[in-house]
């Protein structure tokens, strides 16, 4: 290995130069005698002002050990979050200053196992903060970092706690296992696919997407689970029509009520055929070409289940959802599986339209309304799902999961009595994916199923508002296709129920709706339907259904 000349590097040490000693500044001398002319064994600051030129021989203020702003060999320490060089070094390098211009910059060095799929790892000024999470990782802990840059591969030491579940310090770590935490799953972590994990491959319907099902895993289960593990993929029937024209759509229409008589079949093939998007634009233009409400004309030529059907069709899902809310609750009496069917089911972004819409249309607050009409911790539990605050689109994160499944245990089985409390905060705050993770945990924990222990400590309207979240979390399809069911199941028919749930859900995952039906009762939807009810009524609900 070969040095740079004298005053790009360091001097050679220990080396006499030509024609004896003294023969330039800076050369030490045998025995540590000093050379003719003073020149003596130089000191670490001489050095460095000889390669540097400043005063002082430092580029730069010196540093706190181990403080922000460390350079080079981690003097002093580790670094802030435990990385950079382990501490096998001295702390003082005492024949080197902190750079060395006569040597080419270090090159940056990838991340191990592919954490946040970046090509090259750079420490910003001042040391690391808080470690980025990348993709795969489980929620409130930290990829491993690099044992050091250029130093041996694998996994470096874990944060001052450990790493992995809650509550050690903050961010979540506590002690790692055993061992440390060991390879990477094969291949990696890696990014995750293109538009992330909520709808599966092009062409892809079956397996883990088409219904919830116990995570997959086997004993790798509960480390780092695959968010596809909780995601249910979903499609509606009623789709945009493609050769949409809203202008002739709005001629047949008023040609099917105008005179003597009402062209029934002409109303259900547009109105039945068309999405809500276009529907509005119809609505919108009826009025533009006639001077006519849309609605009013069909409430004035049509009558009884299908003038119901079709007025909820013409209205916007939010408009829809506030018009059932107001109805369940107005009057003598409250409709409330109507009210847990509603709040319970939707997501975040429709609850906060549904308020928006109620406010406009009643000019009255939904929670003041909820508030009056209901009581206890039935009460509590739909003004939570009236919030619209439940933390969507998390990464699954199973210690968390156990926790929550403990503590659900302890509110529950553990003790004398219930508190309520703690199944609400959980059963309205997480993401349906985090939710099923804690339903599992709960299984592994106890000897009940959470429905079964939901049926043990609770009862009345609570007790049904509770096992809906459960069985709709669990399986949205099912849920409905059970709704669907017992509407239709016996003497009568539930209609409100029925076209409730069919207007709303046939551009949503009706399709699932409908094989989760036929899977739970060897018949099919449409069966059922046309065995219920009839006229232009059946013809509607039938079109709606089969898409």
């Amino acid at each position: 290995m070969s040095y740079p000349p004298y005053g790009s590097g360091y001097p050679q040490q220990g080396y006499p130069a030509p024609g004896g000693y003294g023969g330039g500044p800076g050369y030490p001398q045998p025995g540590g005698y000093p050379a003719p002319g003073g020149a003596g064994m130089p000191t670490p600051e001489s050095a460095s002002a000889a390669a540097y030129g400043t005063p002082g021989g430092l580029p730069y203020a010196p540093q706190p050990a181990g403080g922000p702003g460390t350079i080079g060999f981690n003097v002093g320490g580790p670094m802030p979050g435990g990385q950079g060089y382990p501490g096998a070094y001295p702390s003082a390098q005492p024949s080197y200053p902190a750079a060395q211009p006569g040597y080419p910059a270090q090159p940056s060095y990838p991340q191990q196992g592919g954490y946040n799929a970046s090509p090259a790892y750079n420490p910003p000024p001042g040391g690391f903060g808080a470690p980025t999470p990348g993709y795969g990782q489980v929620q409130g802990s930290a990829p491993p970092q690099s044992a050091g840059y250029g130093s041996s591969p694998g996994y470096g030491a874990a944060p001052a706690a450990g790493y992995g579940a809650p509550g050690a310090q903050p961010g979540g770590y506590s002690a790692p296992s055993a061992g440390g935490y060991g390879a990477p799953p094969a291949g990696g972590y890696g990014a995750p696919p293109a538009g992330g994990y909520s709808a599966p491959p092009a062409g892809q319907t079956g397996g883990q997407y088409g219904s919830y099902g116990a995570p997959t895993g086997g004993a790798n289960y509960g480390s780092v689970p695959g968010p596809a593990n909780y995601q249910i993929y979903e499609e509606g029937t009623l789709k945009p029509y493609p050769n949409f024209n809203v202008e002739q759509d709005v001629q047949v229409l008023r040609k099917a009520m105008k005179g003597f008589g009402t062209d029934e079949k002409a109303i259900i093939d547009i109105l039945g055929h068309r999405s809500n998007t276009q529907r509005q634009q119809i609505k919108l233009m009826y009025k533009t070409c006639f001077g006519r409400d849309l609605v009013n004309d069909l409430k004035s030529e049509l009558g009884g289940r299908f003038e119901d059907a079709c007025v909820a069709l013409m209205m916007k899902p939010d408009e829809f959802d506030a018009y059932e809310i107001r109805r369940a609750m107005r009057g003598a009496g409250t409709d409330e599986a109507a009210l847990i069917e509603i709040l319970c089911t939707r997501n975040n972004a429709q609850i906060h339209a549904l308020t928006a819409a109620y406010k406009t249309m009643y000019g009255r607050k939904l929670e003041d309304d909820i508030i009056s009409e209901t009581s206890g911790h039935f009460r509590k539990l739909l003004v939570s799902m009236s919030v619209g605050g439940r933390q969507e689109n998390m990464p699954v994160d199973i210690n968390k999961a156990r926790t929550d499944a403990q503590r659900l245990y302890q509110a529950g089985e553990k003790r004398w009595g219930t508190d309520e409390n703690t199944f609400n905060m959980i059963l309205a705050s997480q993401s349906y994916e985090q939710c099923r993770a804690v339903f599992d945990e709960y299984g592994r924990l106890s000897k009940h199923d959470i429905e079964q222990a939901i049926k043990n400590e609770m009862s009345g309207d609570l007790s049904t508002g509770m096992l809906t979240i459960v069985r709709m979390i669990r399986s949205k399809h099912g849920y409905f296709a059970d709704r669907l069911y017992y509407s239709m199941k016996g003497m009568g028919t539930d209609d409100r129920t029925l076209i409730r749930i069919i207007v709303s859900r046939c551009e949503v995952d009706m399709k699932q709706i409908r094989d989760e039906f036929q899977r739970r009762y060897g018949k099919g939807l449409d069966a059922f339907v046309r065995g219920d009810v009839s006229g232009d009524y059946r013809t509607l609900m039938l079109a709606l259904i089969s898409g």
